[in-house]
């Protein structure tokens, strides 16, 4: 079973666009302790059909907070590690060295994470690899991928504890 951490994970999708796709998130959420942070414009509405379906019955467990842009939740949070990814960044997402409290920052599933804040130093750009030639991954695929290499890396880390071999 999963324990949950003194400081959780934080989920942060700018500029969402489909609903299924944040409610898949949300529902990660609730089932890994991390915490949703949603950075307007969305693409829908918060009590839109499809995002309550996407996420079933776990909103209840679900911490969430909207924020109307990026600059006023960079701005709440001003000392966050935050990883933004990228299909475009450099450096793996099995490079960087996850802690209990970072936070994920994901972009809209048509234009990904803006040059703003690519660029403009509020976190380190990493990559989920794939094959070349591919444009991306599905947004909920993508944050379920990087929460659960963040929590494994954390889950590790503590003392006395070690990683299983690889396969």
């Amino acid at each position: 079973m999963l324990e949950p951490l003194a400081r959780p994970l934080h989920l942060v999708l700018v500029s969402p666009q489909i609903p299924p796709n944040t409610g898949n998130v949300a529902r990660l959420c609730a089932v890994t302790g991390c915490r949703l942070i949603l950075v307007e414009p969305l693409g829908f509405s918060i009590d839109d059909r499809q995002l309550k379906r996407a996420g079933l019955d776990y909103w209840d467990k679900v911490f969430l907070r909207l924020y109307p842009t990026y600059a006023a939740y960079a701005a709440d949070y001003p000392d966050a590690r935050r990883w933004l990814f990228s299909a475009r960044a450099e450096t793996s997402l099995y490079e960087a060295r996850f802690e209990e409290g970072d936070h994920l920052v994901f972009g809209s599933e048509v234009s990904g994470l803006t040059p703003e804040v690519m660029e403009g130093g509020t976190g380190t750009a990493v990559t989920i690899p794939m094959l070349e030639d591919r444009r991306s991954l599905n947004l909920s695929t993508s944050v379920g991928i990087g929460t659960y290499e963040a929590l494994r890396q954390v889950r590790f880390a503590g003392a006395g504890r070690q990683a299983p071999p690889a396969s």
